[in-house]
């Protein structure tokens, strides 16, 4: 007699995690939420007082190899936040406030135990930026995944009024880029990060150019732009942002001021942070190269009338925020 456990696939370690998972998603319920967890479909209210044309926002992305750090750290419980981070900015950019999320993890072996650590870091982020965690799924899959690997991806769903949109439409030459630092790599450029790093450090190893170990340089978590975006877009006249992840700046702005306009970068604006000037140099990595996989220490830019750019950064100064001039609107 041949067992599903036999074949790899736990199912009683799937309902402890269920069991795991149930509280941590409920803290992040609002009034909106109509289901409970573990249900077959998320059910979410509607109705948005407040909007006369509700326009609803969605996304799906996932961690990249950022996760192999996480699980060679021994270390899930951020993995989690760097997902909804992403996936919160990647709609916020376009004016969209988040309302729910839900969440994919596929492994080779299930472990509730790391799991559920995963999941509580999805729960954290969500409550921080106000949206619902209404399901998601789990999947065992041994053959595809090796016994301790695991891979995680999430979808959102957002709204923003139909007047609020943000989508480029209305940027004019002179324009200014006004770059928000990253806390670090993000959730991007990792299977060239983990090449040239672990070919000389081991995560453990701690680096006095970056005042912490390399696990840990490369573990900060993708943050989360929610209220500088809902600041900066109630006080300024906003044209466009752009949330820098894999293509880097001129990859992820250019979905943003798109032909025929064009843009300039003004590279030497700002200090490229250390964990990047490792990378270059380590790896011999060319500038553009490195343009292209890595946000350089920039992880939003804003779009702004020049007039406004120097309140601007002056605002995001006394939120505690460390921004540049990074570029303008050239045609």
């Amino acid at each position: 007699m041949t067992t599903y456990k036999q074949s790899g696939v736990n199912i009683d370690e799937a309902e402890r995690l269920v069991q795991k998972i149930k509280p941590l998603a409920k803290r992040t319920f609002n009034r909106n939420v109509l289901s409970e967890i573990g249900f077959f479909g998320g059910f979410y209210n509607g109705k948005f007082p407040g909007y006369r044309n509700p326009i609803l926002v969605s996304s799906v992305d996932g961690v990249g190899t950022k996760v192999k750090i996480a699980i060679e750290m021994g270390k899930h419980d951020t993995i989690g936040q760097d997902l909804v981070n992403h996936c919160v900015n990647d709609i916020g950019v376009g004016g969209a406030v988040p309302l729910f999320f839900l969440d994919y993890y596929a492994c080779g072996r299930l472990n509730a135990d790391i799991a559920g650590e995963v999941v509580k870091g999805l729960s954290t982020a969500c409550k921080e930026n106000g949206l619902a965690l209404i399901g998601g799924e789990t999947a065992e899959m041994p053959g595809v995944y090796s016994e301790d690997d695991y891979d995680l991806a999430g979808t959102i769903v957002g709204v923003v009024d139909k007047t609020k949109v943000i989508d480029g439409k209305k940027l004019k030459k002179g324009d200014v880029l006004i770059g928000v630092a990253s806390t670090g790599l993000h959730t991007n450029g990792y299977s060239l990060a983990r090449r040239v790093l672990l070919s000389e450090y081991k995560l453990d190893n701690y680096v006095d150019e970056l005042g912490e170990t390399v696990g840990e340089a490369l573990l900060r978590t993708h943050r989360s732009y929610l209220n500088v975006m809902r600041t900066v877009t109630k006080r300024f006249t906003v044209h466009g942002m752009s949330h820098i992840t894999g293509g880097g700046i001129e990859g992820n702005t250019i979905r943003v001021i798109r032909e025929p306009r064009k843009f300039k970068v003004f590279w030497e604006n700002w200090n490229t942070p250390p964990i990047f000037r490792m990378i270059q140099n380590l790896g011999r990595v060319p500038d553009d190269e490195a343009r292209r996989a890595l946000n350089m220490g920039i992880g939003l830019i804003i779009i702004v009338p020049s007039v406004e750019a120097d309140k601007l950064v002056s605002t995001l100064a006394k939120m505690g925020e460390e921004s540049f001039v990074v570029g303008e609107v050239v045609k």
